[in-house]
């Protein structure tokens, strides 16, 4: 059960992320002004201008993740371990995965488009 808890509570986390990487991605095609910049270069200035926020917020975390899993006794060891390994693919899977899946089925549409 606290397995199931510690998944649960991964999957909010890096849903919480990704919408905050998503979100400067939209912040900065409307601070764009109209001009055609490539969908990389904006995601790409998304990314980095919330890396630090992302980096920042998972690693306080994963301290007090930490201290919970050496000082929190044999009862909580499965839920701490959980969540040490899910904070950090979860963070990857934000920053890494989650946009690069967003350009590559936007470049997909903007090729089937194209050819037919």
């Amino acid at each position: 059960l606290p397995i199931i808890a510690a998944v649960l509570t991964i999957v909010g986390y890096s849903l919480n992320d990704t919408i905050v990487v998503f979100d400067r991605i939209r912040e900065t095609i409307k601070a764009s002004g109209g001009k055609k910049i490539p969908l990389k270069e904006l995601m790409n200035t998304s990314i980095n201008q919330t890396l630090s926020r992302t980096l920042l917020t998972s690693l306080t975390t994963l301290l007090a993740v930490l201290s919970l899993y050496i000082f929190g006794g044999e009862v909580i060891h499965g839920f701490a371990f959980a969540l040490l390994i899910g904070i950090v693919i979860g963070t990857y899977s934000s920053i890494g995965v989650a946009s690069s899946l967003v350009f590559f089925y936007k470049e997909y549409k903007v090729q089937n488009k194209e050819t037919g």
